[in-house]
């Protein structure tokens, strides 16, 4: 027997008719799998398709119980849908703690307690004498300066007590911490122990004791410090517990001192703790001046000091509330799934525990509520309330020593005052953290609003990585730049306040600086600092420097983001020494239009590739000249992937300059016709439908004028020929345009008819064309190639009644039916749909800028993974298109970049088994349409393609993806995009650059049976390759018109007329995969059912070969015969067949 692939009885004949398995098990899964692993198919045809519930006639109509009223009345006033609730409740259940595991948390609980309160006392010595330390612990706190005053004995705590989310219910897995604050006794503090770091010193002091008699008991997995919410001033112990429940629980041990131990008046935010004389080595100036506010140095003292309180208050608010619990769990997976809520300056999930609580407070919020309502109210008080502006507080004292809300705004970003008055919640978070938790809130409800089926999907199942949901990207790194940053801007109040952290010292500085210079081009900008990581107690506490990478996420405005000019005031106004002083050299006197001088900044930028990387001229100069930070130390992500639809000859631009003008002559041409005399009918529409007249050419046509020494010249024909002895020339694809003439009760009714009238319209109009306006024309019978300014356009005239007549069907008895016909089918979807879908997404592209260039990505990496074939051009237009329109729970993308990370995202995750992609293009559909064209798609799943996309010209059918993907294909891509978007991003968010980013667009070849490689010499797009080559071969072509410009050779393309050949003659045996750009190989797959032996039939013996089996005479696949025909099939094209032998079992 013939060679046969090996797992053949696994792998499905991707294509056939009869195998048409929805292969889509789960595509979160599924991607997975390794990169270059083939896909195999399980299960019957439509497994796990959704299926009414079959109900007998009394269950039916059953009399429904007092329980289910209950919960349907509850439904109705309590949540929008049955859905939405089963979803929350599913959640909720995923998220919260099992019991079995509280029992074993509490016990872990007991244990720690007993053993903390057992650590050994220490005796008493000076702070800066710390020789009683044992050698295997470190202090886990930089001591600079290190000369301080004070003693420090270690006593066993006062009391140990659960503060925090788990106490109150509320905390939600995956990562369980438990919150303990340790308590130290009187003895051990002094009344001036809140100045000069001295608390904070005693603080790292205690831990250190602990961590050394908790590491030494093996009861403990690992004991490790961190950080607090990121703050440097703050460590904490982290303990974990030993063997198999190592991960179940991490208990955080937060030292503090006995409530109300330091007097609130000394720690007011206008109050200073940290002497400039101590901190800085300097002695006071003799001038009087005050010593600088220490607002955040003090709320950290006071943070410790009201540990206890925040959980009294917050456990009388919740109580037994369910609803509230759930509220705040579901605001914790909301902020988690943002990553709002890590790190230094997060908001974190203690501060919406707040929230609610001053919700529940103002009577906002209801403890009757369900956790969905109270999600939904405090994401309404998020979006409409800015407490950068208006602060809000819990504190319902009338005392007037208490400072009042404007004195905390002059100290803090954001304001939330606790119930004491003095302790704003809010201190560590930034005003940039807070407008992307507004503008989150904002997309949130708008979302809810919308009252989508997949609304709970986008709001709490959905990450948005910083990535994923800003435009451009940039990191600063390394951060000790940050340092000289300081001493520019003149920041010492801030370090010292902050005990020398100059990256948090930077950072409102630096976010402000960018607002102002972005202007106009931002919407948001956000930042993102990775949380310190622990650290072993025998180490070192990481410097600040180490505190990986601050990286800064720019959501920007399409509208203004192309603009090269700053514009100034005018000379003589005083404003005008402020424009020059943020500008710099960069700021220069012009003379505008209307005679005004103005001062402005232009910036470099010609093609619209390089206008929208402007953010980054704009950055690198501001960060150099304000900051002190060179362009060595932004890492500026926002252009990287354009390289891939850059023209070869062009690496300035990615087309759009070059598509405009293919468009603009399309324009040219449409008047022409428009204005043409001579014709029996006049022409009613001119429609463009072709990629390049809706901007999603990969590669967009430039003008072609032919080198005549490329060709043989055919002059009776006016035709040129290419020469076999000359390499491929360029290919050109003409662009098709629909002509639509009036209708006239002159046409026919009969379809042959109608074609050869049709004919006759094609040769007049080339006629025309020629006489009246000198174009080259080249007419057949059903269409005219003419060659306008370099390009060439495909002219097919329409009649619009044609697709009617084509599915006229005249019964015996001379009755008239109509029926779709694939003709008739074939004619509408190209001289009616296409040209409506081409005109809706060319407005897409005026309404969004970025949309060429996210679909010419998308269409590029489909193409490289050799899957062009079973995705038509439209079907991918379509799937980008939906980004834009329905981005939730993103905004539109704004740069290719984003765009593309998305593309991948919806390929990878969306549900195309139980779901169709409805693109609402131009807005046309309502909510109810939207509902209907779901159920009809429910009803008629089984008879749909596997990949069904909508729009409101196609309500049922999925025209575009007819003819494929097949399910094989689409779970092929479904993989890979799974496994691109991982890769892709963290290329992108790596700060030392993001290496080669073509290796997520280089095809895995080693799943294909058998790999053709192609001769360059003959492949006209050669130069469009992901790794496009160094040097390639001439295409002949000339930079001007020459004396005589006849008609280029239209759609010469050897690779795909030798791909046709191989389908035709072996399609029924193998599966044949290439990229049209530029590709120079062609995979093989061989269909596990063409190597079933097949009975012996001398008409059927193509590519076989007769062999005895068990006595009869039957019939294999002849492999080696077939590689054979292979390369002589492509003969001067084909430069090797290479067979994975090892792929093989004979």
């Amino acid at each position: 027997m013939g060679p046969a692939p090996a797992g053949a009885k696994h792998r499905a004949a991707a294509g056939d008719p009869e195998v048409m398995e929805l292969a889509l098990e789960d595509t979160r899964q599924e991607g997975k799998k390794e990169y270059s692993k083939k896909c195999t198919l399980v299960g019957s045809p439509m497994e796990s398709l959704l299926q009414p519930v079959k109900l007998s006639q009394a269950e039916l109509y059953k009399e429904p119980t007092n329980e289910e009223l209950n919960r349907l009345r509850e439904t109705e006033s309590l949540f929008h849908s049955s859905l939405l609730r089963l979803q929350v409740e599913e959640l909720l259940k995923e998220v919260r703690l099992s019991e079995k595991k509280k029992e074993r948390i509490d016990a872990f609980l007991r244990e720690v307690n007993q053993r903390v309160l057992k650590v050994p006392s220490t005796p008493k010595t000076q702070l800066t004498d710390q020789t009683w330390l044992p050698a295997g612990v470190r202090v886990p706190l930089h001591q600079v300066p290190y000369t301080v005053k004070g003693s420090f004995c270690f006593l066993p705590p006062a009391q140990v007590t659960v503060v925090g989310s788990y106490l109150l219910g509320t905390c939600v897995r995956p990562d369980i911490n438990v919150d303990m604050a340790v308590t130290m006794p009187k003895e051990l503090l002094q009344d001036k122990d809140g100045l000069n770091q001295r608390y904070f010193r005693k603080r790292a002091l205690y831990l250190a004791q602990l961590a050394h008699h908790l590491g030494q008991d093996p009861f403990f997995g690992s004991v490790r410090f961190s950080y607090t919410n990121g703050c440097h001033l703050k460590p904490s112990l982290l303990l974990r517990p030993h063997g198999k429940d190592e991960r179940l629980v991490t208990v955080r041990l937060h030292p503090c001192p006995p409530p109300d131990f330091f007097r609130l008046c000394r720690l007011l935010p206008s109050k200073n703790n940290v002497r400039s004389a101590w901190y800085r080595g300097q002695s006071p100036p003799g001038d009087g001046s005050p010593e600088p506010p220490t607002p955040h140095y003090n709320t950290w003292v006071l943070q410790d000091m009201a540990l206890e309180s925040h959980v009294q208050l917050l456990s009388t608010v919740l109580g037994s509330a369910l609803g509230l619990k759930d509220g705040v769990a579901l605001l914790k997976v909301w902020l988690r799934q943002r990553e709002l809520d890590k790190g230094l300056g997060g908001f974190s999930g203690f501060l919406v525990s707040m929230l609610v609580a001053f919700l529940v407070s103002t009577r906002k919020i209801h403890t009757t509520m369900s956790g969905y309502q109270v999600l939904r109210s405090v994401l309404q008080f998020l979006a409409t309330t800015d407490l950068t502006v208006n602060g809000i507080s819990l504190c319902l004292s009338s005392d007037p020593s208490l400072p009042a809300l404007a004195d905390f705004h002059q100290a803090f970003s954001v304001v939330f005052l606790d119930s004491s008055g003095c302790l704003n919640l809010c201190a560590d978070v930034t005003a940039s953290t807070y407008h992307q938790v507004q503008h989150e809130a904002r997309l949130s409800m708008a979302l809810l609003d919308s009252r989508a089926d997949d609304g709970f999907q986008f709001l709490l199942m959905t990450p948005k990585p910083v990535i994923r949901a800003f435009d451009h990207v940039l990191h600063l790194h390394p951060l000790s730049r940050l340092q000289a940053a300081c001493h520019r801007l003149k920041l010492w109040p801030e370090l010292q306040d902050l005990g020398g952290d100059y990256v948090s010292a930077a950072l409102g500085s630096l976010t402000t600086l960018l607002e102002q210079g972005l202007g106009s081009r931002l919407h948001l900008l956000a930042h993102s600092r990775p949380p310190v990581l622990e650290w072993d107690i025998s180490q070192d506490p990481p410097k600040h420097r180490d505190s990986g990478t601050l990286t800064l996420g720019l959501l920007l405005r399409p509208e203004g983001l192309t603009s090269v000019l700053e514009l100034g005031p005018e000379a003589n106004q005083p404003e005008a020494a402020d424009f020059r002083q943020f500008w710099g050299f960069r700021s220069e006197l012009r003379r505008f239009q209307d005679g005004a001088i103005r001062e402005a900044v232009v910036w470099e930028a010609a093609s619209m590739a390089q206008k929208r990387l402007i953010p980054h001229q704009v950055v690198t100069h501001l960060l150099a000249l304000h900051a002190d930070i060179p362009d060595t130390c932004v890492h500026y992500v926002g252009g990287l992937l354009d390289a891939l639809i850059q023209s070869p000859k062009e690496t300035s631009s990615t087309g759009e300059e070059a598509l405009a003008a293919a468009v603009r002559c399309y324009d040219d041409l449409s008047r022409l016709l428009w204005g043409l005399e001579g014709l029996p009918l006049t022409v009613s529409a001119v429609q463009g439908a072709h990629p390049v007249l809706r901007y999603t050419e990969v590669f967009p046509p430039t003008p072609v004028w032919p080198a005549y020494s490329f060709y043989d010249h055919l002059r009776e024909q006016a035709s040129l020929l290419p020469r076999p002895d000359k390499p491929c020339p360029a290919y050109v694809e003409p662009m098709t345009v629909v002509c639509h003439l009036e209708g006239s009760g002159q046409w026919p009714q009969d379809a042959e008819a109608i074609r050869r009238v049709r004919a006759a319209f094609q040769l007049r109009l080339a006629e025309l064309l020629t006489q009246q306006h000198g174009l080259q024309c080249r007419a057949t019978a059903m269409h005219t190639d003419v060659l306008k300014d370099g390009f060439v356009f495909r002219i097919r005239v329409a009649y619009q009644r044609e697709p009617q007549i084509l599915k006229e069907m005249r019964s015996s008895e001379g009755m008239i039916s109509l029926r779709d016909t694939p003709a008739s089918l074939r004619l509408e979807r190209d001289t009616r749909q296409l040209p409506l879908l081409t005109s809706a997404l060319h407005g897409l592209q005026q309404q969004h800028p970025a949309f060429s260039g996210v679909a010419r990505l998308a269409k590029r990496w489909v193409r490289a993974q050799l899957l062009g074939e079973g995705l038509t051009d439209e079907s991918l237009d379509l799937v980008v298109a939906a980004l834009f329109l329905h981005p939730e729970p993103f905004t539109p993308p704004s740069s290719p970049q984003v765009g593309f990370l998305r593309f991948l995202l919806l390929i990878s995750t969306f549900d195309w088994k139980n779901n169709p992609l409805i693109v609402n293009l131009n807005n046309e559909l309502t909510v109810e349409e939207e509902v209907e064209i779901r159920s009809g798609f429910l009803a008629a799943r089984r008879q749909l393609p596997v990949m069904v996309i909508l729009t409101p010209q196609d309500r049922k059918n999925s025209v575009w993806t007819q003819d494929g993907p097949s399910p094989q294909i689409l779970q092929q891509l479904v993989v890979l995009a799974a496994e691109a978007l991982p890769v892709l991003e963290k290329q992108l968010m790596d700060p030392r650059g993001p290496g080669d980013i073509r290796t997520v667009f280089r095809p895995p070849l080693d799943m294909y049976d058998v790999l053709i490689r192609l001769s360059p010499r003959h492949i006209p797009r050669h130069r469009q390759a992901v790794d496009s080559p160094a040097a390639s071969f001439c295409r002949g072509l000339l930079n001007e018109p020459g004396p005589s410009s006849l008609m280029p050779v239209l759609g010469y393309d050897p690779p795909q007329l030798y791909l046709a050949q191989l389908r035709e003659a072996f399609g029924d045996l193998a599966l044949f995969f290439y990229d049209q750009h530029g590709g120079e190989v062609i995979g093989v797959l061989w269909k596990p059912t063409s190597f079933q032996p097949q009975p012996f039939k001398a008409s059927n013996t193509k590519g076989h070969m007769v062999v005895s089996q068990s006595g009869e005479l039957v019939m294999v696949p002849n492999v080696e015969a077939i590689l054979e025909d292979f390369a002589i099939l492509g003969e001067g094209l084909v430069q090797a067949v290479e067979a994975r032998s090892e792929r093989w079992t004979v």
